[in-house]
């Protein structure tokens, strides 16, 4: 399935206090959604589940079956066809609004190279220097990254989703997508055996992690980070659904754009990860419980991201980002607010 959080009427792309959200399936003729959550009340049972998106992770394979089952009552014609409405008729929220945890990784060596790189020309020419003038050492990349997953945990708060408009943060002049193939944890656990880490997987979906290269590169010089340069609101995008761990087939076979007003930026592939999602989640739990409804990013895949090409955005453009077996992810870039 495809699962995804709306918000019933078309253009309601801002987030408002209080709105009252809905959990849907995307039908087969993609041109439908099944209204879960007003499908499940008009059943007479017990419709927790299907509340929210982590009320249906939490609810398990019995809350994902009985999903499935109204999904499948609806495409016969049944009595939950009567809770469908048009695509077009809705308007997205992230799929996961607010997840128990938020992680992004970096595991796309092309990525690392091209964007430190990338960082170097761009802290020597706010300097109006060059790079070898600043003293800035040439790029290699640390042994410890080829030996185990490198994460950092990301702002939770900030998430919106397909279509919602990404507010350019005041505090930067040089704003950048970032391509990135994410996760959904559908079960929790502590030191996960990497054999077993595709069972605590709920599904998969697109991230565009924003980033302020300029307030990024600046406080990284301090050995910690990153801080604003990601802090920001609605700097974290999911979407525009999550299709179920059932579904994907091969998750390390997946082709990657990204595309800038139409024009092909940056395309690449998840088969390139240097550590795949069942060593992260071997990595990440050591020693530490991951929960039910988190969330986690692959990194930047090559290519997927304008420091790298040297194409970064401008007020006004619109990003989409695209993977195959998922969809396509699209949000337009609004100026500052001064």
């Amino acid at each position: 399935m495809k699962l995804l959080t709306f918000v019933p009427g078309a253009g309601a792309f801002e987030t408002a206090p209080g709105e009252t959200r809905r959990i849907g399936a995307l039908m087969a003729d993609g041109r439908r959604v099944l209204d879960l959550t007003t499908a499940a009340a008009r059943m007479g049972t017990d419709a927790a589940f299907a509340a929210s998106m982590l009320a249906l992770i939490d609810a398990g394979a019995d809350g994902l079956g009985r999903a499935a089952d109204l999904l499948a009552e609806a495409e016969r014609g049944g009595a939950a066809a009567e809770a469908a409405v048009a695509l077009d008729a809705i308007s997205f929220r992230s799929p996961l609004p607010r997840p128990r945890q938020m992680r992004d990784c970096l595991v796309f060596e092309t990525h690392l190279i091209q964007a430190m790189e990338g960082g170097r020309r761009l802290l020597a020419g706010l300097k109006g220097t060059t790079p070898e003038a600043l003293g800035l050492p040439p790029v290699s990349v640390p042994q410890v990254w080829y030996e185990q997953p490198i994460y950092y945990k990301a702002n939770r708060f900030s998430v919106i989703g397909h279509e919602q408009p990404v507010r350019w943060p005041s505090h930067s002049k040089l704003l950048d997508y970032e391509l990135e193939l994410g996760i959904v944890l559908g079960k929790g656990g502590r030191d996960i055996p990497a054999e077993a880490a595709h069972d605590h997987i709920f599904g998969y979906t697109i991230f565009n992690d924003m980033t302020a290269r300029d307030s990024q590169f600046s406080e990284m010089q301090g050995s910690l980070g990153p801080a604003k340069g990601k802090d920001f609101d609605t700097g974290n995008i999911i979407g525009p659904w999550i299709v179920t761990a059932d579904e994907m087939t091969d998750p390390y076979a997946l082709g990657m754009r990204v595309r800038v007003n139409g024009e092909l930026r940056g395309e690449g592939s998840s088969a390139s990860m240097q550590h795949r999602f069942d060593r992260i989640l071997a990595h990440i739990s050591r020693d530490e419980t991951l929960h039910a409804g988190e969330f986690i990013g692959s990194g930047t895949v090559g290519n997927g991201c304008g420091i790298e090409t040297g194409q970064l955005l401008d007020p006004g453009d619109v990003v989409e980002l695209e993977i195959d077996g998922i969809g396509r992810l699209r949000n337009r870039i609004t100026p500052p607010q001064v």
